[in-house]
């Protein structure tokens, strides 16, 4: 199963009777699936399909969907209401002995509210609902579209995922061929330690000071944490190769590489080992944000 991206954008249009219509989907980054909807009077009842076809093919991202509509050979119809035209007509007449006032304009007389009309076309409801259906196919259109898209999004992802766990497993096969881990690399370095406080005072017990070094190279050992990080790589390249809506099982392996490496660099007590366990949690961070996209 193909990975996918949580973003993408799909168009459609479409005519039906005197309607013609354009859909524009637009998906984004969400922790869950969430789509919204924005319709044109008398197509409300279209929603309800968009959300059921919506659900059955996306698990994350929020949707954008927005319904465009115009009908042709609609023009509205303007009409004078001549009740309410000739009331005004008296009103103006009686005033016009009592007030110095010039008479009162065509412009005047049609901006007055409810002189003029404006009668919207009747609607045919059998046009009306072959619009609807036709709408709701237009939709289905746009939103295999945007499937293909993140579809194609996801395969880059993959493929740029895919490297950065190559390169957390190389470094953490750098830090396990690191010198400064061998255990003759520790006794020399603590070696050196204990002499210096030796001879800085005579008051130290040697036998105390060899067992505190013991703890701190077992405390210094690495060996737990680079065994996870390579369990964890065979779980992310495994979930990659699956496919399918892995973001949240990635997102969550991205932590635990995060602790595994953090770990790594707080027990590190050579340069070269720090350094390395740096680079790894940059790769990381890297491989955390990639996932934030993936469906």
């Amino acid at each position: 199963m193909a990975l996918s991206s949580m973003t993408g954008f799909a168009r459609s249009h479409g005519a039906s009777g005197p309607y013609t219509f354009e859909w524009e989907l637009k998906s984004v980054n969400a922790k869950g699936f969430d789509l919204r909807v924005r319709l044109p009077q008398g197509f409300d009842e279209v929603e309800a399909h968009a959300k059921k076809r919506a659900g059955e093919v996306l698990s994350r991202g929020t949707v954008y969907a927005n319904l465009n509509v115009k009908r042709a050979n609609a023009a509205a119809t303007v009409r004078i209401n001549e009740d309410v035209l000739n009331a005004v007509l008296k009103v103006a007449t009686q005033l016009s002995g009592k007030i110095d006032a010039v008479a009162p304009s065509i412009d005047g007389l049609l901006s007055i509210k409810g002189v003029i009309e404006v009668a919207e076309p009747e609607s045919n409801e059998d046009e009306d609902k072959a619009a609807r259906a036709a709408v709701a196919d237009a939709f289905d259109t746009a939103l295999a579209e945007l499937v293909e898209m993140r579809k194609r999004e996801g395969t880059s992802l993959g493929q740029i995922l895919t490297q950065r766990v190559s390169e957390i497993e190389g470094l953490a096969k750098q830090a396990e061929a690191s010198p400064g881990r061998k255990p003759e690399a520790i006794r020399a370095r603590l070696a050196e330690q204990i002499a210096t406080l030796l001879d800085a005072s005579d008051r130290f017990d040697a036998d105390r000071i060899t067992q505190e070094a013991l703890m701190m190279a077992t405390k210094a050992d690495i060996r737990e944490e680079l065994d996870r990080i390579a369990s964890h790589v065979a779980q992310a390249r495994e979930l990659i190769g699956k496919g399918g809506p892995i973001g949240r099982k990635l997102d969550f392996l991205a932590q635990e590489f995060h602790r595994e490496v953090n770990t790594c660099c707080s027990k590190s007590n050579d340069i070269e080992l720090t350094n390395t366990g740096l680079a790894m949690k940059n790769v990381v961070e890297q491989f955390r944000e990639q996932v934030q996209n993936l469906e």
